[in-house]
């Protein structure tokens, strides 16, 4: 429970102010919260021990892939299908290598990322539209490279005169070449979303949160190319565009604690990371979900062990979800049998391995009951956990003293310093890709109000610049971390093949993403 917030904070704000925080869409109570957090922090994630295949990690046989992909199918039109690709961000951090590279004096040989790239630039998606821009300057890519106008070529991608890819967001990056047409990320999203996710009436909901500045570019891209997916595949596509609710941010705070103000002396609010998604998570058209990011994603080639995946996590979840139905649907005809409790004891011990309280310690039945049914009416989800080999993202934990629960917890929620914890943390074998399906709605169809189950203990606290100035910021539980910390939450192994993210430019030369 928050601890009142000293009133000389409440006193520091302005009539401006207020007005500013109103118009952000936050309350006078929300900013203070906000504050105090800055004050008391955040506690730690309290790991017991690192998820494992076998403890918390489901290694599925080739049988029961095979099994769960027929549940799959045979299920999945009681359901509405969609898809929730995180887009949000722009490819700044893609092209880092390459903007120290222009804006310092370096050769192309002190810069081995840079060269890596020169040296193969014509194996990119993008190198055909590269040649056209650089002709409207007068040359051409080939003419270029045999002069050595390295910085000319990087500029020309950096730059809003040239494919402007510094400033754009990943969803508008060429990614792969298939010779008779070239993809972007966010249309390799439209090819995988139509082997998988199509409904019954032959619609697919695809939902994409895009940063403001960014939706129009989008939507001309989806206005040209939606066209051609329908007509190959079939289908109709329902496309959500959302962006970051401002009412999401968190305000800033000086290294005192105090609120941060820009130039002009009015407040600073900051985007509070990928959390706030959780919200945009809620208007997604769909009772089963994926989620992905908008950079993993492989070529076509790769595409079908991918698809096959998929579905048995689906078929995972969907066959989890049934048993959880059945027994809400009997608690809620007040069927107090003794079979029912053996059954709840037999689910919740061994598929989600939660120890149940004794019965001892309610008033009666109905109580009880009562007690299962909130542990059980909750949004399920299915996360894929692929061995690590250092990549970085959120690992498998065992989370919580008393009764661990297996919860997706960041490096930054962990206190290394504490050599127990730092100790679990390094025997941790596997991590989350972001490839998540979801189960939004509960047994008699009824959408979860999903801010109902976020751990707001989970967020954490950083350092940013702003003008030169050091300041903090405070970022909202992370979307597969704190934000679904109280959904039930099952693990599954699943091959990294199918793991190839874009960080970087030159990640678009692994083989996951090169011409055959």
């Amino acid at each position: 429970m928050l601890l009142d917030v000293p009133k000389q904070i409440e006193m520091n704000f302005s009539c401006k102010d207020k007005e500013q925080i109103e118009a952000h869409g936050l309350s006078l109570a929300q900013v203070e919260q906000q504050l105090e957090r800055f004050q008391k922090g955040f506690a730690p994630s309290d790991v017991v021990r690192a998820a494992r295949a076998g403890d918390g990690i489901e290694r599925l046989s080739s049988q029961m892939i095979e099994t769960y992909c027929q549940a799959f199918e045979q299920d999945k039109d009681k359901y509405v299908l969609a898809k929730f690709v995180p887009a949000s961000g722009a490819a700044s951090r893609m092209f880092k290598d390459l903007y120290d590279y222009v804006d310092s004096d370096k050769s192309i040989e002190e810069c081995p990322q840079v060269s890596e790239l020169i040296d193969n630039i014509d194996k990119f998606a993008f190198a055909a539209v590269l040649d056209d821009k650089l002709k409207t300057q007068g040359g051409s890519l080939s003419t270029y490279l045999a002069e050595r106008k390295y910085k000319q070529i990087v500029k020309t991608i950096l730059q809003p005169d040239g494919l402007d890819y510094g400033q754009s967001p990943k969803a508008l990056i060429l990614f792969h070449d298939y010779g008779s047409q070239v993809r972007t990320a966010l249309e390799e999203h439209l090819v995988e979303a139509a082997n998988f996710c199509v409904n019954r009436d032959k619609h697919i909901h695809l939902h994409f949160t895009i940063s403001p500045q960014y939706l129009d570019k989008v939507q001309s891209l989806l206005n040209e190319v939606l066209p051609r997916y329908e007509a190959t595949f079939g289908v109709k596509y329902d496309i959500q565009l959302s962006v970051q609710k401002s009412s999401t941010d968190t305000i800033a705070v000086n290294l005192d604690n105090t609120p941060a103000r820009d130039h002009k002396g009015r407040l600073i609010f900051r985007p509070s990371g990928h959390g706030a998604l959780i919200e945009n998570l809620q208007e997604t058209s769909g009772d089963i979900v994926w989620v992905k990011n908008i950079d993993n994603v492989e070529k076509d080639a790769l595409k079908t062990g991918d698809y096959k995946y998929k579905k048995a996590l689906c078929g995972f979840l969907l066959t989890i979800k049934q048993k959880i139905d059945a027994i809400l649907f009997d608690i809620e005809s007040k069927d107090y049998s003794e079979s029912l409790k053996q059954r709840i004891k037999d689910f919740c011990e061994k598929t989600l391995r939660v120890k149940l309280r004794c019965e001892s310690e309610f008033e009666n039945n109905e109580s009880y009951f009562d007690y299962v049914y909130s542990l059980l009416h909750r949004p399920v989800r299915v996360c894929s956990m692929v061995k690590n080999e250092g990549q970085p993202g959120g690992g498998p934990f065992w989370v919580g003293e008393s009764n661990p629960r297996l919860q997706i917890v960041e490096k930054s929620q962990i206190d290394l310093s504490n050599e127990q914890y730092n100790k679990v943390f390094l025997s941790s074998t596997h991590f989350n890709p972001v490839d998540i399906v979801c189960s939004l709605t509960d047994h008699i169809g009824n959408k979860f109000e999903l801010n109902a189950f976020v751990d707001e203990n989970a967020g954490f606290i950083s350092e940013k610049t702003q003008q030169s100035a050091k300041i903090k910021i405070q970022e909202r539980p992370g979307l597969w971390n704190g934000a679904m910390a109280e959904w039930l939450t099952f693990f599954v192994e699943t091959p990294i093949d199918y793991f190839n993210p874009v960080k970087t430019v030159n990640d678009l030369l692994k083989a996951a993403h090169r011409p055959l």
